[in-house]
């Protein structure tokens, strides 16, 4: 049985290329261009980790990520974003992720990511770790 991965990008053509890519790795993959429909999803079709982009519009991504492991403390979350964030930004936010990958990303590096994400307990994985990224 595959992983379920939802990913929330406002950005059309990158949230699909990342889907397809997933899906390729061997993910289930759901996508949702806002933070309301990520929300709607889940109640659809639950996933085992969420890959959030930062900038959404309405509610951003830092938010989004506190509701989603407040009302699914199974599911892994991680952090995407274009823009810089710190260890230290993403632990001051109280968001819950398991980790930040600053894009672009490589794909199979990202998969790996999720792979050790979703292998480890749910309260391992909640320790802060960045996805590396070129």
């Amino acid at each position: 049985m595959s992983a379920k991965v939802l990913v929330v990008d406002d950005e059309v053509n990158q949230g699909r290329a990342l889907a397809l890519g997933l899906r390729l790795e061997g993910f289930e993959v759901t996508t949702a261009l806002d933070a309301e429909a990520a929300l709607a999803s889940l109640l659809v079709s639950p996933a085992d980790i969420a890959i959030v982009d930062l900038m959404l519009p309405g509610i951003n991504g830092i938010e989004l990520a506190r509701r989603l492991t407040r009302l699914y403390p199974k599911m892994r979350v991680v952090l995407t974003s274009a823009y810089h964030l710190s260890e230290r930004q993403l632990l001051r936010a109280d968001c819950g992720v398991v980790g930040f990958v600053p894009k672009p990303y490589r794909l199979d590096e990202l998969a790996e990511f999720l792979r050790a994400k979703l292998a480890s307990s749910p309260e391992s994985a909640r320790q802060f770790r960045r996805a590396s990224g070129n």
